[in-house]
């Protein structure tokens, strides 16, 4: 069986970064996570921020797979976006790595952190821009601004999804579909 170094260190180096967060993960810690001298690593990556930003794109990658995954061909507009809204901002939510960051960015406001978790944010919009798009050229939503609209989807999202159940009973994921059915897909509806 092959050892595949490059790997092992990405996968220490995620695990250390969801235990300890950017900021206090150090380069010494993921060779002992991945059994290697500190020495392979820099064979692979320049510095920890390559390896961060790596790990990164492919979570973001690893999100928008599951979106993607949700979509149904010829469902509507509507339905297709929620679902894979909903699975991003869950995948976002639930991924450990992504708990400890948006931690780190909250308690310490690393710089990095912040670019990164932008990055994710507008990875969301536009994977939502590019479905509002198809729906506009496919004549199932008025002409409008893609970007702003897909902004407005995704704030409204998380307002409903995080913000909503501090102080009240949490939605449901189909009361959060027919508040956006109400509020806001029947204000662009051409029927």
């Amino acid at each position: 069986m092959a050892v595949n170094r490059r790997q092992d260190i990405l996968n220490a180096a995620t695990q250390s970064f969801s235990l300890f967060g950017y900021k206090a993960t150090t380069m010494d810690q993921v060779a002992k996570l991945a059994s290697v001298g500190k020495g392979t690593i820099y064979t692979f990556f320049a510095n920890k921020e390559e390896l961060f930003n790596e790990i990164i794109t492919k979570l973001i990658a690893d999100m928008q797979q599951k979106a993607t995954g949700v979509i149904v061909p010829g469902e509507k507009f509507q339905d297709n976006v929620h679902h894979a809204l909903v699975e991003m901002l869950d995948f976002r939510r639930d991924h450990q790595l992504m708990i400890k960051l948006i931690q780190e960015q909250r308690d310490i406001g690393t710089p990095i952190v912040n670019n990164v978790l932008d990055k994710v944010e507008e990875s969301i919009l536009t994977f939502i821009r590019d479905k509002i798009e198809i729906a506009i050229q496919r004549g199932e939503i008025k002409k409008c601004d893609p970007d702003i609209f897909a902004y407005i989807i995704l704030v409204t999202y998380i307002s409903l999804i995080f913000d909503w159940e501090k102080s009240r009973e949490p939605l449901s994921k189909e009361e959060i579909a027919e508040i956006f059915q109400t509020y806001i897909f029947n204000g662009l509806s051409l029927r």
